[in-house]
């Protein structure tokens, strides 16, 4: 059972976490990055391992702090907090969507904490402009959506209101729909790191030539994707391989961005026998 914790410091993190019957350590980031952990928590919570699922700053029930302190850099503090409070040397990472690029960034910058790393729903190269070309299904369904940045919504109302005009494109199983917007009612939206983005002075947590600086580091990797994904393209995941000697893949065929959703059972199965051999 998931419990509550915060770790006090500037900011303050909202961690939920749980103990487990392995001596391993999974640290889960969410995306967004103006969402919080709870879109994450099923089915990652049936794990065996202990869990840590922190809000990042300005997220959820974390502290807010002043605009030019949301940067990945000030991200990569903090999990370092959170680990020390739960007394963890090294941890499994998986970061989902914009957590996935936190997660690589994460590795690379400190190497000794981290024992393994899993890639869902996210890439390490960057996505070039062409890459969901001829993806007429992906065209038709953005074009329907509407986009709340244009309104006179707050930051935060835009992110909220984003999330459910992505729900078509994020989720692809129709029988998983209802559960996601469930989840999406759930969450504590913000508008932080919406707000840097806007004034055009957001730093991407994205390292140049990640994937050979994860590659050197010679720790386990998993590409954890769906086949659907229509924000980060399952076409870098073969190229990501070539680059990256210990990094394997489960490429979901009916998920989409929200892979842990749509193929819950698969998700949880890659992810357990991963930890169980990486």
């Amino acid at each position: 059972m998931l419990r509550d914790r915060v770790v006090p410091g500037g900011p303050e993190i909202f961690v939920a976490w749980q103990e487990g019957t392995t001596d391993r350590t999974l640290l889960a980031i969410h995306g967004g990055p103006d969402w919080d952990h709870s879109y994450l928590r099923d089915p990652l919570e049936r794990l065996d391992c202990r869990l840590l699922m922190p809000d990042l700053r300005g997220c959820g029930r974390s502290g807010r702090v002043p605009e030019e302190e949301y940067h990945p850099d000030g991200i990569m503090r903090d999990l370092v907090r959170v680990l020390d409070a739960f007394g963890v040397e090294r941890v499994d990472v998986l970061g989902h969507s914009y957590g996935g690029m936190v997660a690589q960034r994460f590795a690379i910058t400190h190497p000794s904490r981290v024992r393994s790393l899993i890639v869902s729903g996210s890439s390490v190269l960057p996505v070039p402009p062409d890459a969901f070309a001829g993806w007429t299904e992906r065209d038709e369904i953005l074009a329907r959506q509407e986009d709340p940045w244009q309104s006179n919504l707050s930051p935060e109302e835009c992110v909220r209101a984003e999330a459910f005009a992505a729900a078509s494109a994020n989720i692809r199983r129709a029988e998983a729909m209802p559960g996601y917007l469930r989840r999406l009612e759930e969450i504590r939206f913000g508008g932080e790191w919406a707000r840097p983005f806007l004034a055009g002075s957001l730093v991407s947590p994205r390292l140049p030539d990640a994937a050979q600086r994860i590659a050197a580091l010679g720790i386990p990797v998993l590409l954890l994707h769906g086949r659907q994904d229509m924000t980060f393209p399952v076409g870098l995941v073969e190229p990501t391989l070539e680059l990256i000697p210990r990094a394997r893949a489960v490429v979901l065929e009916e998920a989409g961005h929200m892979v842990h959703v749509d193929e819950p059972a698969g998700y949880l199965s890659a992810v357990r026998e991963f930890l169980a051999t990486g």
